[in-house]
């Protein structure tokens, strides 16, 4: 794997840092989460193939811990708001001057700058101040968020892999690492860079709602079928849209592609026949048109089937890395989900703590072992 050998300290966090660290790790990384003695990693869900820590970063010790792997690591991921990570002394004035070649990557809301900095948030508040929000919905109604993707998911953690793999990349020129500083409302801007710099187009100009790829019309939209369930048009072409009036049996007057009134039209037609029976109608015409499958059902389509898009693991289906590497692909499958303080013990004694020395911490609260039962 084309990450294999790189060491990554990833600090207990959920939903951006979690999947940041689960990108890396399949695709070969060691990610070792420090976990807090206390935590449980259930809401997690992405702990895939890490290995776990658990210290009470309150106690001076267990920061000695941190400060004496960091020697050794590649990376460290911290998800915490402004101010945290020196307020324990692991900021990195301190650990990059223990390894200068240790690349340290933020990955907060708000940034280490600003007068949000030191605030709260969730997704739903770093798309809204990134711009994004006041795009998504339809006419008439409140912007609708995508749950929690575009920040948590695309702007933070994928954003901040990427951000860690440009510095692993530069420290093979220079031999020194660098702070890898990701906030998620910049980071979901830029993901929205083709919305800012595309707004001079046709496509845009009008209210939420109004526009070609905002549901404003008909070519590219959602359906509802008869049987309750929907398709997505996407037929923004004159030769998709032609093969889309093929399909529904129209005839170019009967629906003109720009006019606004069509879509009552297609609501009505649309819902005249089943799901598979309109996927049977267009599975042969190149009119951009495809079924909304559920989670469940995604990783059963045909498509997804051949291009392995799934793997199955303990009667489950989850999405396999992407993207695709022809020599050094990724890996999720057969993957276990630490235990909270699972290696704590293995991890010490690597950094040649005794086991005298290993209880004693344990006693006192600096760590948290999980030891598997040998029944």
């Amino acid at each position: 794997m084309p990450l294999k050998g790189i060491k990554v300290l990833e600090l207990a966090g959920l939903a951006p840092a979690p999947f940041c660290g689960m990108i890396l790790s399949d695709f070969g990384a060691s990610v070792l989460r420090i976990d807090r003695v206390t935590s449980n990693t259930d809401l997690d869900c992405l702990g895939h193939g890490k290995q776990s820590i658990a210290l009470n970063l309150k106690d001076k010790k267990a920061v000695e811990i941190v400060r004496k792997m960091c020697m050794t690591y590649d990376v460290i991921l911290e998800p915490f708001r402004k101010g945290v990570m020196e307020s324990l002394g692991l900021g990195p004035s301190i650990l990059m001057k223990q390894n200068p070649k240790l690349i340290y990557a933020r990955l907060t809301g708000f940034g280490q700058f600003g007068p949000h900095s030191h605030k709260a948030g969730h997704d739903i508040n770093y798309i809204a101040l990134s711009g994004l929000l006041s795009l998504f919905g339809r006419k008439d109604e409140k912007p609708t968020f995508p749950v929690n993707i575009v920040a948590d998911f695309g702007g933070g953690g994928l954003m901040c892999a990427f951000g860690i793999l440009l510095a692993l990349l530069e420290r093979g020129k220079s031999g020194k690492g660098q702070i890898v500083d990701n906030n998620m409302v910049s980071g979901a801007a830029y993901l929205g860079s083709w919305l800012y710099r595309s707004q001079n187009l046709p496509i845009w100009g009008r209210n939420r709602g109004e526009n070609i790829l905002d549901t404003g019309y008909h070519f590219y939209e959602v359906y509802e079928t008869k049987d309750g369930k929907f398709l997505s048009v996407g037929s923004l072409e004159s030769q998709f849209y032609d093969a889309l009036l093929k399909g529904l049996n129209l005839e170019p007057e009967d629906a003109p592609q720009y006019d606004p009134n069509v879509k009552e039209l297609f609501t009505k037609i649309f819902k005249e026949k089943n799901l598979d029976e309109w996927m049977k109608i267009f599975e042969n015409l190149d009119a951009c048109v495809a079924p909304v499958l559920s989670i469940d059902e995604a990783p059963l389509h045909p498509h997804n089937v051949a291009q392995e898009a799934f793997f199955e693991s303990e009667g489950k289906f989850y999405p396999s890395p992407a993207p695709r590497l022809s020599r050094t692909p990724g890996s999720a499958k057969n993957k276990k989900v630490p235990q909270v303080g699972e290696h704590t013990e293995s991890i010490l004694k690597n950094l040649n703590y005794t086991d005298e020395q290993i209880h004693e911490l344990e006693k006192n609260g600096t760590i948290a072992i999980h030891r598997i039962s040998k029944l």
